[in-house]
């Protein structure tokens, strides 16, 4: 069987130190996995990035390539963004690139990348009118945005339970996605 490539990324939100079995899991489905950070996100799990990379095989990213380097990535088969934060949805819905997992997600609406996302917010940033017309831009450009019942559902600020994040979803969509491309 000829291995897929999921190229997984996450902002910073309590989630993200899950990543490890997110990416174990991932690799029991059959998928190659390319991890790819927030740099908040990559300082978050710093002390775990070289175990990631050998975990995943692959360099993680945080930050754009040098012009001229070559890809050290696979081409993906789908991208997987979660957790995404308040931050990040509305960056990647406005165009704004200023991160590299942000600039690779706008771009992939272009080249037609099978995208899923699930955001991670509390709910004082889901009140924020912003976040609505992101989700709706998104879904408008073909992104599959697990958010609402049935995927991510925000919890009240200060009580996250990063534990409960419905990452089995998330990687349900993913390969779901993948299979329709």
């Amino acid at each position: 069987m000829t291995s897929r490539t999921l190229y997984l990324f996450g902002s910073a939100a309590p989630p993200v130190f899950d990543v490890a079995k997110v990416i174990e899991g991932a690799q029991a489905d059959g998928w190659d996995v390319c991890l790819g950070l927030t740099p908040t996100a990559a300082r978050w799990v710093g002390d775990s990035l070289d175990g990631l990379a050998a975990l995943t095989g692959h360099p993680v990213r945080s930050e754009y390539k040098l012009p001229g380097e070559p890809d050290v990535w696979p081409q993906a088969d789908v991208i997987l963004f979660a957790p995404a934060t308040f931050n990040s949805i509305n960056a990647w819905a406005q165009g704004i690139t200023s991160s590299f997992v942000v600039g690779v997600v706008a771009e992939g609406i272009g080249k037609g990348t099978p995208t899923v996302t699930m955001p991670c917010v509390n709910a004082a940033y889901a009140r924020h009118r912003q976040l609505d017309r992101s989700v709706t831009e998104l879904r408008e450009q073909g992104v599959t945005v697990l958010y609402g019942e049935g995927a991510f559902e925000p919890n009240p600020p200060g009580s996250g339970k990063p534990k409960g994040y419905p990452w089995d979803v998330a990687l349900d969509a993913a390969r779901r996605r993948a299979e329709k491309a």
